[in-house]
């Protein structure tokens, strides 16, 4: 199983780094919701898929790698993601 919360993973020059305000629900942690982001916006889906066998998903992952709570706000947070290049094709994202 994938995990896309990954505190320790150290970002690398070559990643792409996102930040998401994020609303948990409740009874969920932030580290959940953050590792949900950092799937959907990858390689993560919510059903199986036949050609999940066929590549290395570890390598195209985004990974959530820092959480911290929004001043002021009850239950937000910023969660910040690193997606490495070679999950965008070129020319795929607009300026840049």
């Amino acid at each position: 199983k994938l995990t896309y919360y990954t505190p320790e993973y150290e970002v690398k020059d070559t990643d792409i780094l996102a930040a998401f305000r994020v609303t948990p629900q409740p009874g969920v942690p932030p580290e959940e919701a953050g590792a949900a982001v950092a799937a959907e916006s990858s390689t993560g889906t919510w059903t199986t898929v036949w050609t999940d066998g066929l590549t290395s998903l570890d390598r195209y992952k985004g990974r959530c790698y820092h959480i911290e709570p929004v001043a002021g706000e009850e239950n937000q947070y910023i969660c910040y993601v690193a997606y490495p290049l070679d999950l965008f094709e070129e020319g795929s994202v607009t300026n840049m």
